[in-house]
């Protein structure tokens, strides 16, 4: 059985009093069938860690640097995130790659840091609006797939997100024929490079503006196996109604 993950990324937002809605979902993770990832700042990274440390919470970084150490000013490595308490580290989001130009070379040779480093690597996919309404869904993500999806990847240090751009932030959510189609397309793409029976076993999220509202029916789609969550992670209560989608 595949791996169910909900997986939360605060982005730029948190202080140390943001610590507290740990408490709000940790109940919830202990009693969940899905593994429950947070990815702060990297500024509560270690405090975070070692708050979690006895639960079923894990700690993840929201990006690495491709090169373990060197004179990258204000750059993290995988490593380093490893040392904090990490156990995941996201590459390849949209707002990184559209806002900072990160190519899938790029992309690629920051997942191979992060699944060197021992890290858990959450690798995010998805198109634009444009893109989209251009009929370059599957071009866009597929070559997103074949150039980022390192050699070293398997079910058990590798996680694929899809994040359709334009759902992100919005409110707005691709509809269940969108994601289920963004999916299965993602699975096949990552069978050409795993093999059939590792992409079976792939854990594939998805991360659109996943909410309370909308998470136990997202998750019921075909080859939908948890969520990058956005905004409603840094609320420890509505976090926890998405981990509660998942029930032993």
């Amino acid at each position: 059985m595949r791996r169910k993950l909900v997986a939360g990324n605060w982005k730029m937002n948190g202080t140390s009093s943001e610590l507290d809605e740990i408490g709000k979902f940790r109940d919830a993770a202990e009693s969940s069938s899905c593994d429950v990832v947070v990815c702060p700042p990297f500024t509560l990274l270690h405090r975070m860690s070692l708050q979690t440390r006895e639960t079923a919470i894990e700690t993840g970084g929201q990006n690495c640097h491709h090169l373990e150490a060197g004179a990258q000013t204000g750059e993290i490595s995988a490593r380093m995130l490893a040392d904090a308490g990490a156990t995941y580290c996201i590459v390849g989001h949209s707002e990184r790659r559209h806002g900072l130009g990160e190519t899938n070379d790029l992309v690629r040779r920051k997942a191979e840091a992060s699944v060197s480093a021992g890290l858990v690597t959450i690798l995010c996919v998805g198109e634009t609006e444009d893109e989209r309404l251009e009929g370059l869904t599957d071009e866009v993500v597929g070559a997103q797939i074949s150039e980022c999806v390192p050699k070293s990847a398997d079910p058990e240090n590798f996680v694929v997100a899809y994040e359709p751009v334009w759902a992100i932030g919005t409110g707005r959510t691709a509809d269940g024929s969108q994601i289920r189609e963004a999916h299965a397309f993602i699975r096949a793409e990552c069978s050409n490079i795993l093999g059939t029976g590792p992409a079976d076993e792939l854990a594939i999220l998805y991360g659109g503006s996943v909410n309370p509202g909308n998470a136990a029916e997202i998750f019921a789609i075909e080859n939908v196996d948890g969520g990058l969550v956005g905004g409603a992670s840094l609320k420890g209560d509505d976090f926890a109604a998405i981990i509660r989608t998942y029930r032993d």
